[in-house]
């Protein structure tokens, strides 16, 4: 039997070669482990089916709602990024550079670009932040849905949108790697921490499988990917990002909008 493996969720084509290398690292330690895997296409693995998948990359947000008490966390990666401390990282809050506002609360009545609604570093973290500066439940005039990060950082650069919450690996690996699609923007800000983005296996998966999961993620990456290594966290790390969604909601902003 094959096993399916997600790709990871900062795969982007400018570094498809150094995931590659690492995919590959990946594989060769789990076939010495007696398994037989292959990474699958689609970065995106908590859309399928996680009871046929061995292992995968999610966001917290949907660790700590769709897909809870469906999986399990492996690890945790500890990125070397600005932002990152530890396992924990933040959003960068993205303006364009001619921007005159100082911080988010001059951004009220704006446009703000979001990846997704599930997504903790793109939407969660921004209505954490705004939620302060809400009035009526409200805060931004609308929000741009894009599908991906460097689709927000992109429409805050072409003016479709005025402010976004980038993952800040996603914003570094972005500046080094992909610069036109964030040329002429700037950090107004940073969100408050949350664990970053973890490695799961489907409930049930045992102590040994896991342990050689571990072991496996623990391939050396090569340096442009910025991972430095990986921790096995608590579940309940990951109560940060509920924390943060109660807090928003008790300040009367319950979604972002």
């Amino acid at each position: 039997m094959t096993h399916r493996l997600g790709r990871s969720m900062y795969d982007m084509d400018p570094l498809r070669a150094a995931f590659d290398a690492w995919y590959a690292a990946i594989l060769e330690r789990l076939k010495a482990a007696g398994l037989d895997a292959a990474f699958d296409d689609e970065p995106d693995g908590e859309t399928d089916d996680a009871a046929e998948r061995l292992l995968w990359q999610t966001c917290g947000y949907p660790l700590t709602h769709d897909l809870r008490g469906t999986v399990q966390l492996v690890a945790t990666p500890v990125y070397r990024a600005e932002g990152c401390e530890g396992t924990d990282y933040r959003s960068a809050i993205v303006v364009r550079e001619e921007e005159r506002g100082r911080d988010l609360r001059a951004l009220g009545g704006r446009i703000a670009a979001v990846n997704a609604m599930d997504s903790q570093s793109g939407m969660n973290a921004l209505r954490h932040a705004a939620a302060p500066h809400t009035r009526d439940g409200e805060f931004f005039e609308q929000v741009l849905l894009t599908g991906t990060h460097a689709a927000s950082a992109a429409a805050v650069r072409d003016g479709a949108a005025d402010v976004a919450a980038i993952d800040c690996v996603t914003w570094a690996l972005l500046r080094a790697h992909d610069s036109y699609t964030v040329d002429g923007l700037r950090v107004l800000g940073w969100t408050e921490p949350a664990p970053g983005l973890p490695w799961v296996a489907p409930l049930g998966t045992d102590a040994e499988r896991l342990a050689t999961l571990r072991e496996a993620l623990a391939a050396p990456a090569p340096p442009e990917l910025l991972i430095e290594r990986f921790e096995v966290l608590a579940a309940d790390a990951y109560d940060v990002i509920l924390a943060q969604e109660q807090q928003a909601i008790d300040q009367g902003y319950p979604e972002l909008q």
